[in-house]
């Protein structure tokens, strides 16, 4: 799961090519070169768009979820987003179709068993993640990456089941990931320094931008974000304007989209997640604390364009 970086001000210092290429204190030699296999849990939204980006890339990827039905979709989609890209000219005909055949649909997990580096992008649950990496531990081979793409959770925490937590890191891409390009890269308190290294070189040369960034809650975007979502819900609760008005204020300072048209398109459920993990992990500072408008539309069922209604509705 993540909520989106278009919220964000001014991107953070940037990790170096050099510093990747030599970072001290190299514990681990690990491959993750432009052929090597990679495997994404969860075919959601972000499931999907990571694994776009890898296939794009060059990568053979396994696309995994607990629902067949899901990874049709998500196959479906992808190869529909390529097909339309190669038909505007941003990419040939040939490269988008070798892009679609990259990516296999997988209902088990043992078939990322040969792969070099697996993306966890399944929903925000700390149990979750936690039974999806022990699982994974037993499927892939010991030199094999972990990551997560959690955008709240804390990659310690996650990692507290593992044997090895060594080689878990996160990798927080934001949505939609084919076109955002900053990607956090998170280093646990027992990441390996190699690790680190390998998983930010193979950000940049998947087109992104790589920034490092600590364990804590929210970690860098998704802390600076909050009070752009928190106030524009504290506006709406006392009625101060409605969510067009806002949005359009909003549009009219500078920014891309406004803030419930941009939770409407991340999914109100996962921004009130994201919201709900990062006041958890501060200890309830006020600061961080969700808007009874967010719970509500989740309890409704108003998750935005997903369920055809949000804050907007959007007819299918």
């Amino acid at each position: 799961m993540a909520d989106d970086a278009r919220t964000a001000g001014s991107a953070p210092v940037r990790i170096d090519a050099g510093a990747r290429d030599a970072a001290p204190g190299h514990a681990r030699d690990t491959d993750l070169g432009p052929t090597r296999p990679i495997g994404v849990i969860g075919a959601g939204t972000m499931g999907a768009g990571i694994a776009q980006v890898a296939a794009v890339a060059g990568h053979p990827v396994v696309l995994f979820d607990v629902a067949p039905s899901q990874v049709e979709l998500a196959l479906g989609q992808i190869a529909g987003f390529l097909r339309r890209d190669a038909a505007k000219g941003r990419m040939a005909n040939d490269e988008a179709e070798r892009a679609v055949a990259r990516i296999t649909g997988a209902s088990t997990l043992d078939a990322c068993a040969p792969c070099a580096l697996v993306v966890e992008a399944a929903p925000e649950r700390l149990a979750l993640k936690q039974q999806l990496f022990a699982d994974l531990e037993g499927v892939v081979a010991e030199w094999a990456v972990l990551a997560t793409n959690t955008s709240t959770l804390s990659v310690a925490a996650i990692g507290g089941a593992l044997m090895r937590p060594e080689r878990l890191i996160g990798l927080h891409f934001f949505n939609p990931a084919p076109l955002m390009p900053l990607v956090e890269v998170i280093r646990g308190p027992a990441t390996d320094e190699g690790v680190v290294a390998a998983v930010a070189a193979l950000a940049a040369r998947w087109g992104k931008t790589p920034v490092l960034a600590k364990d804590t809650p929210g970690f860098i975007v998704n802390r600076v974000a909050r009070p752009f979502y928190g106030e524009a819900l504290r506006l709406l609760g006392e009625g101060t304007a409605d969510a067009a008005t806002i949005d359009a204020l909003v549009r009219d300072g500078g920014f891309p989209m406004g803030p419930f048209e941009l939770m409407d398109l991340i999914g109100i459920d996962v921004n009130y997640a994201a919201a709900s993990s990062v006041f958890e992990g501060f200890f309830g500072d006020p600061r961080f604390r969700p808007h009874p408008i967010q719970r509500a539309m989740v309890e409704s069922g108003r998750l935005g364009r997903k369920s055809g209604r949000g804050y907007f509705a959007y007819p299918a």
